[in-house]
């Protein structure tokens, strides 16, 4: 079987300040944010794949639960899960191995809450907190292939492009892209 790739570009970004405003928690909802201790790995592979379903997350799908556990519980790692209405919303995950430079590794929504306003308080949270914690510089990256609001929304928070290139990234076997991006598939 031959191997399956789409072709995408990753935009890197980076902030080297906090923004002097954050957006506002939005109302109208009952919302918490904990931090995962230890995060059961099935309970991470459900936020993963259900928040990248449409935006072709893979990279993580097919590893086995010692390399899963090896990324998401070493050192430095912090995923925070956002619940509203007492169900899991969205999450972000930081790695802050490199500190004072913070990567915001995974950051997204389940696809009931986007277009709700959360996404721009979940990211200002994440921000806060890699800038309260001492961060100097916080970097992120973006795909071609995310929520066509995420490149906008880290832009408008005060991430800054600093470089772009082409990825081709390998699906793997029995992926079945969404239907928006199967014309984007290579063999």
């Amino acid at each position: 079987m031959s191997e399956r790739a789409i072709a995408t570009i990753i935009t890197d970004l980076e902030m080297t300040a906090p923004p002097t405003r954050l957006p506002p928690q939005p109302s109208g909802f009952s919302l918490a944010l904990m931090r995962v201790e230890d995060c059961p790995l099935h309970f991470y592979r459900y936020l993963y794949a259900t928040i990248g379903a449409d935006f072709v997350w893979v990279e993580r799908l097919g590893l086995s639960d010692e390399e899963l556990a090896r990324r998401i519980r070493r050192e430095g790692i912090e995923i925070s899960v956002l619940y509203a209405q007492g169900a899991p919303a969205g999450y972000f995950e930081l790695d802050f191995a490199g500190h004072p430079r913070v990567d915001l590794v995974y950051f997204g929504l389940m696809p009931e809450w986007t277009g709700r306003r959360l996404g721009p308080w979940l990211l200002g949270t994440a921000v806060s907190e890699a800038f309260s914690r001492g961060a100097e510089v916080m970097t992120l990256n973006t795909c071609t292939m995310d929520h066509p609001a995420a490149l906008p929304l880290y832009q408008r928070l005060g991430f800054q492009p600093v470089g772009r290139r082409e990825h081709r990234l390998v699906l793997p076997q029995g992926y079945e892209p969404p239907g928006h991006l199967a014309a984007a598939l290579r063999p």
